[in-house]
Protein backbone atom coordinates (compact mmCIF):
# COMPACT_ATOMS: atom_id res chain seq x y z
CA UNK A 1 0.00 0.00 0.00
CA UNK A 2 0.76 3.49 0.14
CA UNK A 3 2.90 4.70 2.76
CA UNK A 4 2.35 8.33 4.44
CA UNK A 5 5.09 10.04 6.37
CA UNK A 6 3.32 12.56 8.51
CA UNK A 7 5.56 14.95 10.50
CA UNK A 8 5.21 18.39 11.54
CA UNK A 9 4.88 20.97 8.75
CA UNK A 10 7.45 23.69 8.28
CA UNK A 11 6.58 27.13 7.96
CA UNK A 12 7.72 29.16 4.86
CA UNK A 13 8.84 31.46 7.56
CA UNK A 14 11.01 28.86 9.40
CA UNK A 15 12.04 27.80 6.29
CA UNK A 16 13.70 31.36 5.38
CA UNK A 17 14.93 31.32 8.76
CA UNK A 18 16.96 28.03 8.51
CA UNK A 19 18.50 29.49 5.10
CA UNK A 20 19.43 32.88 6.84
CA UNK A 21 21.23 31.18 9.75
CA UNK A 22 22.94 28.47 7.55
CA UNK A 23 23.95 31.54 5.21
CA UNK A 24 25.02 33.80 8.50
CA UNK A 25 27.21 30.74 9.14
CA UNK A 26 28.57 29.78 6.24
CA UNK A 27 29.45 33.73 5.39
CA UNK A 28 31.26 33.72 9.01
CA UNK A 29 33.47 30.48 8.54
CA UNK A 30 34.02 31.92 4.65
CA UNK A 31 35.59 35.08 6.50
CA UNK A 32 37.13 33.16 9.36
CA UNK A 33 38.92 31.39 7.10
CA UNK A 34 40.07 33.91 5.08
CA UNK A 35 41.51 35.80 7.83
CA UNK A 36 43.15 32.98 8.90
CA UNK A 37 44.86 32.30 5.64
CA UNK A 38 45.96 36.25 5.52
CA UNK A 39 47.27 35.99 9.31
CA UNK A 40 45.18 37.75 10.81
CA UNK A 41 42.68 35.29 12.66
CA UNK A 42 42.92 33.96 15.67
CA UNK A 43 42.15 29.80 15.88
CA UNK A 44 41.72 27.19 18.69
CA UNK A 45 44.29 24.71 18.67
CA UNK A 46 44.25 21.03 19.94
CA UNK A 47 47.56 20.46 20.07
CA UNK A 48 47.85 16.74 20.75
CA UNK A 49 44.82 16.15 18.38
CA UNK A 50 46.25 18.58 15.73
CA UNK A 51 49.85 16.62 16.17
CA UNK A 52 47.96 12.98 15.44
CA UNK A 53 46.45 14.02 12.37
CA UNK A 54 49.45 15.82 11.10
CA UNK A 55 51.21 12.61 11.96
CA UNK A 56 48.42 10.52 10.19
CA UNK A 57 48.97 12.56 7.14
CA UNK A 58 52.37 11.72 6.77
CA UNK A 59 52.27 8.31 7.46
CA UNK A 60 49.61 7.30 4.76
CA UNK A 61 51.68 9.56 2.04
CA UNK A 62 54.39 7.17 3.20
CA UNK A 63 52.13 4.13 3.01
CA UNK A 64 51.14 5.01 -0.42
CA UNK A 65 54.37 4.86 -1.46
CA UNK A 66 55.09 1.49 0.11
CA UNK A 67 52.34 0.50 -1.80
CA UNK A 68 53.17 1.84 -4.94
CA UNK A 69 56.75 -0.07 -4.78
CA UNK A 70 55.27 -3.18 -3.85
CA UNK A 71 52.49 -3.54 -6.50
CA UNK A 72 55.78 -2.55 -8.91
CA UNK A 73 57.35 -5.91 -7.23
CA UNK A 74 54.43 -7.91 -7.86
CA UNK A 75 54.06 -7.07 -11.13
CA UNK A 76 58.24 -7.33 -11.98
CA UNK A 77 57.96 -10.80 -10.32
CA UNK A 78 54.84 -12.03 -12.36
CA UNK A 79 56.63 -10.92 -15.67
CA UNK A 80 59.81 -12.66 -14.66
CA UNK A 81 57.86 -15.54 -13.43
CA UNK A 82 56.23 -15.84 -16.62
CA UNK A 83 59.88 -15.85 -18.79
CA UNK A 84 60.93 -18.65 -16.17
CA UNK A 85 57.83 -20.50 -16.95
CA UNK A 86 58.55 -19.83 -21.27
CA UNK A 87 62.65 -20.71 -20.79
CA UNK A 88 61.28 -23.75 -18.81
CA UNK A 89 59.10 -25.03 -21.80
CA UNK A 90 62.02 -23.88 -24.03
CA UNK A 91 64.88 -25.98 -22.14
CA UNK A 92 62.74 -28.99 -21.72
CA UNK A 93 62.23 -29.05 -25.40
CA UNK A 94 65.57 -29.20 -26.14
CA UNK A 95 66.32 -31.87 -23.84
CA UNK A 96 63.91 -34.25 -25.87
CA UNK A 97 65.71 -32.94 -28.98
CA UNK A 98 69.40 -33.31 -27.78
CA UNK A 99 70.16 -37.10 -25.98
CA UNK A 100 73.53 -36.21 -25.36
CA UNK A 101 72.30 -33.21 -23.22
CA UNK A 102 69.39 -34.46 -21.93
CA UNK A 103 70.13 -34.36 -18.65
CA UNK A 104 71.61 -30.32 -18.67
CA UNK A 105 68.36 -29.51 -20.65
CA UNK A 106 66.16 -31.54 -17.96
CA UNK A 107 68.36 -29.89 -15.04
CA UNK A 108 67.44 -26.35 -16.20
CA UNK A 109 64.01 -27.26 -17.33
CA UNK A 110 63.33 -28.40 -14.33
CA UNK A 111 64.39 -24.99 -12.13
CA UNK A 112 63.02 -22.58 -14.13
CA UNK A 113 59.60 -24.35 -13.71
CA UNK A 114 59.84 -24.63 -10.18
CA UNK A 115 61.42 -21.13 -9.92
CA UNK A 116 58.90 -19.81 -11.77
CA UNK A 117 56.02 -21.36 -9.94
CA UNK A 118 57.91 -20.38 -6.58
CA UNK A 119 57.75 -16.85 -7.75
CA UNK A 120 54.15 -16.38 -9.03
CA UNK A 121 53.15 -17.32 -5.70
CA UNK A 122 55.48 -14.71 -3.94
CA UNK A 123 53.96 -12.22 -6.19
CA UNK A 124 50.22 -13.25 -5.34
CA UNK A 125 51.60 -13.11 -1.39
CA UNK A 126 52.60 -9.51 -2.34
CA UNK A 127 49.23 -9.00 -4.13
CA UNK A 128 47.63 -9.61 -1.17
CA UNK A 129 49.64 -7.52 1.04
CA UNK A 130 49.11 -4.43 -1.66
CA UNK A 131 45.17 -5.58 -1.13
CA UNK A 132 45.17 -5.10 2.49
CA UNK A 133 47.58 -1.92 2.18
CA UNK A 134 45.09 -0.50 -0.29
CA UNK A 135 42.16 -0.82 2.13
CA UNK A 136 44.32 0.71 4.95
CA UNK A 137 45.33 3.84 3.54
CA UNK A 138 41.88 4.84 1.05
CA UNK A 139 39.01 3.42 3.51
CA UNK A 140 40.08 3.62 7.21
CA UNK A 141 42.70 6.29 7.15
CA UNK A 142 40.80 8.15 4.41
CA UNK A 143 37.51 7.78 6.19
CA UNK A 144 39.73 9.58 9.34
CA UNK A 145 40.79 12.02 7.04
CA UNK A 146 37.08 12.88 6.02
CA UNK A 147 35.80 13.39 9.65
CA UNK A 148 39.32 15.14 10.01
CA UNK A 149 38.08 17.78 7.14
CA UNK A 150 34.53 17.94 9.05
CA UNK A 151 35.90 18.98 12.17
CA UNK A 152 38.36 21.32 10.58
CA UNK A 153 35.46 23.03 9.21
CA UNK A 154 33.18 22.84 12.63
CA UNK A 155 36.28 24.55 14.12
CA UNK A 156 36.33 27.08 12.02
CA UNK A 157 32.80 28.10 12.49
CA UNK A 158 32.95 27.92 16.13
CA UNK A 159 35.87 30.51 16.07
CA UNK A 160 33.93 32.35 13.52
CA UNK A 161 31.26 32.79 16.12
CA UNK A 162 33.67 33.25 19.02
CA UNK A 163 35.61 36.02 17.32
CA UNK A 164 32.13 37.75 16.69
CA UNK A 165 31.01 37.03 20.37
CA UNK A 166 34.46 38.95 21.72
CA UNK A 167 34.47 41.75 19.25
CA UNK A 168 30.93 42.54 20.81
CA UNK A 169 31.83 42.46 24.13
CA UNK A 170 34.16 45.18 23.83
CA UNK A 171 31.30 47.53 22.31
CA UNK A 172 30.09 50.12 23.82
CA UNK A 173 26.36 48.53 25.81
CA UNK A 174 22.72 49.81 24.72
CA UNK A 175 19.90 47.99 24.38
CA UNK A 176 20.60 46.77 20.30
CA UNK A 177 24.05 45.67 21.99
CA UNK A 178 22.85 43.83 24.82
CA UNK A 179 19.99 41.94 22.58
CA UNK A 180 22.90 41.41 20.00
CA UNK A 181 25.10 40.24 22.26
CA UNK A 182 22.24 37.76 23.87
CA UNK A 183 21.92 35.86 20.35
CA UNK A 184 25.57 36.01 19.91
CA UNK A 185 26.14 33.98 22.77
CA UNK A 186 23.29 31.81 22.08
CA UNK A 187 25.13 31.12 18.51
CA UNK A 188 28.23 30.52 20.24
CA UNK A 189 27.20 28.11 22.76
CA UNK A 190 25.55 26.10 20.02
CA UNK A 191 28.49 26.75 17.68
CA UNK A 192 30.75 25.26 20.92
CA UNK A 193 28.88 22.30 21.81
CA UNK A 194 29.14 21.02 17.99
CA UNK A 195 32.82 21.53 17.91
CA UNK A 196 33.54 19.65 20.91
CA UNK A 197 31.29 17.03 20.14
CA UNK A 198 33.15 16.50 16.44
CA UNK A 199 36.60 17.10 18.11
CA UNK A 200 35.64 14.21 21.02
CA UNK A 201 34.52 12.06 18.32
CA UNK A 202 37.69 12.49 16.15
CA UNK A 203 39.63 12.38 19.14
CA UNK A 204 38.35 8.63 19.32
CA UNK A 205 38.60 7.90 15.77
CA UNK A 206 41.94 8.37 15.54
CA UNK A 207 43.34 6.74 19.04
CA UNK A 208 41.19 3.39 17.59
CA UNK A 209 43.00 3.87 14.16
CA UNK A 210 46.21 3.91 15.68
CA UNK A 211 45.13 0.80 17.65
CA UNK A 212 43.77 -1.03 14.74
CA UNK A 213 46.77 0.26 12.14
CA UNK A 214 49.37 -1.58 14.53
CA UNK A 215 47.59 -4.84 14.70
CA UNK A 216 46.56 -5.24 10.74
CA UNK A 217 50.19 -3.90 9.98
CA UNK A 218 51.66 -6.26 12.81
CA UNK A 219 50.34 -9.17 10.46
CA UNK A 220 50.23 -8.27 7.04
CA UNK A 221 54.62 -7.24 7.70
CA UNK A 222 54.71 -10.67 9.21
CA UNK A 223 52.72 -12.72 6.76
CA UNK A 224 54.93 -10.87 3.57
CA UNK A 225 58.36 -11.28 5.73
CA UNK A 226 57.20 -15.37 5.67
CA UNK A 227 56.31 -15.56 1.81
CA UNK A 228 59.76 -13.75 1.05
CA UNK A 229 61.65 -16.28 3.63
CA UNK A 230 59.89 -19.54 2.02
CA UNK A 231 60.65 -18.64 -1.78
CA UNK A 232 63.66 -17.98 -1.03
CA UNK A 233 64.57 -21.10 1.67
CA UNK A 234 61.93 -23.30 -1.02
CA UNK A 235 64.24 -22.60 -4.49
CA UNK A 236 67.76 -22.81 -2.61
CA UNK A 237 66.17 -26.28 -1.58
CA UNK A 238 65.37 -27.34 -4.60
CA UNK A 239 68.06 -26.31 -6.65
CA UNK A 240 70.70 -27.83 -4.44
CA UNK A 241 68.60 -31.23 -4.46
CA UNK A 242 68.26 -31.11 -8.00
CA UNK A 243 72.14 -30.18 -8.37
CA UNK A 244 72.52 -33.79 -6.48
CA UNK A 245 70.70 -35.27 -8.64
CA UNK A 246 72.00 -34.01 -11.98
CA UNK A 247 75.65 -35.04 -10.44
CA UNK A 248 74.40 -38.18 -9.78
CA UNK A 249 72.61 -39.16 -13.19
CA UNK A 250 76.01 -37.59 -14.87
CA UNK A 251 78.21 -39.62 -12.76
CA UNK A 252 76.16 -42.98 -13.21
CA UNK A 253 76.22 -41.88 -17.46
CA UNK A 254 80.17 -41.54 -16.77
CA UNK A 255 80.37 -45.26 -15.47
CA UNK A 256 78.12 -46.44 -18.48
CA UNK A 257 80.40 -44.89 -20.98
CA UNK A 258 82.95 -46.36 -19.33
CA UNK A 259 81.82 -49.34 -19.17
CA UNK A 260 80.98 -49.06 -23.31
CA UNK A 261 84.48 -48.35 -23.75
CA UNK A 262 85.85 -51.02 -21.81
CA UNK A 263 84.01 -53.90 -23.78
CA UNK A 264 84.53 -52.24 -26.76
Amino acid sequence: GTVVRVGTPVSAGEQLQRVRRWSVSKYKAARQALAERLGRGSRTVDLDLESRLELLRHERQRYEQVGRLARTLAAQLAQFAATQRSLGDAFAELGLRTPPLHVEFSVNADAQKFLSKSGKTLADAIGAFTADMDTLINKTMEDTLVNARQYQAARVEYDAFRVDLEELNLRPRDAGTLARLERAQRDFQDQRDRYQRVRRDLSVKVRLLEHNKVKVLHQQLWLLHGAMAAHSLSCHAHLEQSLQQAMTRLRDQAVDSASFLEES
